[in-house]
């Protein structure tokens, strides 16, 4: 058994951070709402227990509390900003609205030595304060401490801004260590997590092989599995853990709607059933799609016409496979976590995914998601020490609808063979090109890059005459959680080489742009 710490989530956008870096330190969590039952805390037996931060402010929210069982297990907690605050109101304190509202950096003073913060600053003071800068975001403060706390950081506008009780183990904290703006916020979750805490770091995925895959063996027994591959990293992680697990009784379902990256159905193909020998059906089902695609140009109208279309091309394969039991799907935490939501509805559900629920009514097949505990660079740590090629593995996302979503209005296949080459072009040249101070190719420094096809016409020149050819734009971003990006400032050689070779060897496409547009207020993907 692992060590746990169970993060409970009071409706914050950025409570997943915490439990990114909490298993960035090598322990496993799990975040919950904050409205769980007692009975529930207890049996999930954390070594300590995180409050995150909320919108809400605890003088007008009942329900956004703590479960008493927080206080009663003898453990350490930590709470984050509205954490801070439902621990002060909850354990005696007060807190108060404030007429000052910090949101952004800030630089705290910390005070008391105390275990959490003893040693850790990012400068001294003339007076030789210890000084932390950090990333604040609240508009209600702690304006009398609980009985038994003391302080444990401050700033001007906010006197309290941290607090512990350490003969009970609790402390808090106003601003979010989770964010990276907190420049200790590493060091400061660490020390919670491994010194306070005192959880074992035995969270690594190349140890967790044996353990997913005994779980997989004893959860499906003799019975066989389906599992749609679809090329992306979430799929192919679950189809390799999987094939480990059970072997031939796992069959791939491949479904090539004809708007996948330039010779990805081979890649797949030679990987899954070339190198690992897993059993995979190959379905070429594009004529099928574009097909249905005909005269659509709504980009929703067009996801709902490929998710329709994709299902029913794989309950057809199903079917075929009698003797499956169970639907394997390439779920992640993430989704888990986003389609979830808390029993009082504070905790916001913020988008329904794809691949939880949906498929498994229809087929009446037993549900198998063995990622689904797992954050995504976890899930790439996994693929890398299953044996998946790192190319592979650390690829750019892809859309579900492929090239659906990255064609403007409707979708053609000329237009899709236009694209596929000139995006296939974009990329190796990312991958081709060093940047001079890191060394890294600028596919790594990229988090998204791609080629969309926009369905208008352009004058051009290609020799002594005149072309009128179709446009592409190049889009590529850096981002650390795809909340918000920014455009890559790439550099204008490797625009102008990938500009001249699209021009050059994709006959049909005269002009190349260059989307320099940052999310907000734009998003990532045109559709």
């Amino acid at each position: 058994m692992h060590d746990k710490i169970l993060i409970l989530d009071f409706g914050s956008q950025v409570t997943q951070l915490i439990a990114r870096r909490v298993r960035e330190a090598h322990v496993y969590c799990e975040i919950h709402p904050n409205d769980v039952s007692d009975a529930f805390i207890r049996e999930f037996a954390p070594k300590g227990i995180i409050l995150s931060g909320s919108h809400a402010s605890t003088y007008e929210s009942e329900e956004l509390k703590a479960p008493d069982a927080v206080w009663q297990l003898g453990i350490p907690v930590l709470g984050i900003c509205y954490g801070m605050q439902t621990m002060a109101a909850q354990l005696g304190g007060k807190v108060e609205y404030s007429d000052h509202r910090e949101f952004g950096y800030a630089e705290v003073r910390a005070h008391g030595h105390t275990e959490l913060l003893r040693g850790v600053q990012d400068f001294a003071t003339a007076e030789g304060h210890g000084m932390l800068k950090v990333w604040m975001s609240h508009g209600d403060k702690v304006t009398a401490l609980p009985p038994g706390f003391k302080l444990m950081a401050s700033t001007p506008s906010c006197p309290i801004a941290g607090m512990a009780d350490e003969s009970r183990g609790y402390y808090a904290v106003q601003f979010h260590p989770e964010v990276t703006h907190t420049l200790q916020g590493r060091e400061l979750l660490n020390r919670f997590v491994l010194g306070i805490a005192k959880a074992r770091p035995d969270w690594v995925m190349g140890n967790y092989i044996e353990e997913a895959v005994a779980r997989i063996r004893e959860q499906v027994g003799s019975e066989e599995v389906i599992l749609g591959l679809s090329g992306g990293v979430d799929s192919s992680v679950a189809a390799a853990l999987i094939h480990r697990a059970i072997g031939d009784q796992l069959t791939c379902v491949f479904v090539d709607h004809g708007l996948l990256r330039l010779n990805e159905g081979q890649m797949v193909m030679e990987m899954f059933a070339g190198r690992l020998h897993a059993k995979v059906v190959h379905v070429d089902a594009s004529a099928q799609f574009l097909g249905h695609l005909a005269g659509v140009s709504d980009p929703e109208a067009k996801r709902k016409i490929i998710g329709r279309e994709f299902v029913e091309v794989f309950q057809a394969e199903a079917k075929k496979l009698k003797s499956a039991k169970w639907l394997a799907q390439g779920t992640i935490y993430p989704d888990v976590i986003e389609s979830g939501g808390a029993k009082t509805k504070k905790a916001t559900t913020i988008k329904s995914h794809h691949n939880v629920g949906g498929l498994p009514e229809t087929l009446g097949l037993k549900l198998l998601e063995p990622l689904r505990e797992l954050f995504k660079d976890e899930v790439r740590e996994l693929g890398v020490a299953l044996g998946l090629p790192h190319d592979m593995v650390y690829r750019h996302p892809f859309p579900g609808p492929g090239l659906g979503v990255r064609i403007l209005g409707e979708v053609k296949k000329d237009y899709a063979d236009l694209l596929r080459r000139a995006d296939a072009i974009f990329i190796e040249e990312l991958r081709n090109t060093r940047d001079e101070v890191s060394g890294k190719t600028w596919y790594e420094l990229t988090s998204q890059a791609f080629a969309v096809f926009l369905p208008v016409k352009s004058v051009g020149v290609m020799g002594d005459g005149r072309t009128y050819d179709y446009v592409v734009a190049l889009r590529a971003v850096q981002t650390s959680d795809f909340m918000t990006a920014d455009w890559a400032e790439l550099p204008y050689s490797l625009l102008k080489r990938t500009s001249g070779r699209i021009i050059n060897e994709v006959r049909g496409i005269n002009r190349v742009t260059y989307d320099v547009s940052s999310k907000p207020p734009a998003t990532i993907e045109w559709e």
